[in-house]
């Protein structure tokens, strides 16, 4: 019975002796194993890239994103030509802290704004989804320091200092070397649903001060916020993280012992986000292999 259901060419000989009929038998199945495990590798190889290229799409779509610094707005802090990763994530952990480096688009405030989506259907979708992954966008990107949250009274200079609500803010830390706080004066309430976001190289930043006709008198739209800027990961000598300067975490520009807590509780939030997004594009591949080597 066993013979039957073998190649026919490999026991045509009727005159074979039984122990080269069992070689005969033996032979394919030594061969057939090494076949299946190529074959199985082959597969997993293929899931494993595929796997891959998924997570690191859905990752830059809806965690974290590279960008890379065109200008020389942010200098001292961001060079250009830096890249940095932006969680994308973090401010449905936390609101937007004064100090935070974001990304933001220039969408109902600065502009240029987005052309309208086009009147083809098929195209609309495709683009729809090609900007969901984040592989296509029609809008402009500018990056800078939020100093001023809604409702907040932002001002220079007062003894050669910014002030927000009064209290005077120490700009050395992430401030251009010789650069003053402003080369003009300027006092503005940031309205409801924005940000006052200003570049560390004051001298060369076109930022809120300089955009007061445009809608939101200059801040910008807080729904317009891409994420947090909190790596340099590019060039090697560059990389560091992002942290909030200390001058924004003085206990008087925060609503007492609550509001200090409220953001030390969203710098944490800040830490685990991309540190897990990353973690698992980059593990999912190593369980893979892990799992087959153990089967």
């Amino acid at each position: 019975m066993g013979g039957d259901q073998q190649d026919p060419g490999t026991l045509a000989p009727a005159s074979t002796s039984e122990p080269d009929a069992d070689s005969a038998k033996t032979e394919p199945d030594k061969d057939a194993p090494a076949a299946k495990k190529k074959k199985s590798f082959g597969r997993e190889l293929l899931t494993i890239v595929v796997a891959a290229a998924i997570l690191t799409l859905l990752a830059k779509a809806f965690i974290i994103q590279v960008y890379r610094i065109p200008s020389a707005s942010m200098e001292n802090t961001l060079e250009v030509g830096d890249r940095v990763l932006v969680n994308k994530v973090v401010y449905h952990f936390r609101g937007i802290a004064r100090g935070d480096v974001v990304v933001f688009s220039g969408q109902d405030s600065w502009g240029p704004d987005a052309p309208p989506p086009s009147s083809n259907p098929v195209v609309r979708a495709f683009d729809d989804v090609l900007s969901g992954l984040g592989l296509h966008s029609d809008q402009t990107y500018y990056i800078k320091r939020v100093i001023g949250l809604p409702g907040d009274h932002v001002a220079c200079c007062t003894d050669g200092k910014v002030t927000v609500n009064g209290v005077p803010l120490t700009e050395d830390q992430y401030l251009f070397p010789g650069n003053p706080p402003s080369a003009f004066k300027f006092s503005e309430v940031v309205p409801t649903g924005h940000l006052w976001v200003m570049g560390d190289h004051r001298s060369d930043s076109d930022d809120s001060r300089y955009h007061s006709s445009d809608p939101g008198g200059g801040a910008i739209p807080e729904n317009q916020v891409v994420g947090r800027a909190f790596l340099i990961i590019w060039p090697p000598s560059q990389l560091r993280d992002l942290p909030i300067p200390t001058t924004f975490q003085q206990a008087a520009l925060h609503a007492g012992a609550a509001g200090a807590g409220v953001l030390q509780g969203g710098q944490a939030a800040l830490a685990a986000a991309p540190v897990a997004g990353a973690a698992g594009i980059i593990a999912a591949p190593v369980l893979l292999l892990r799992r087959r080597r153990r089967r």
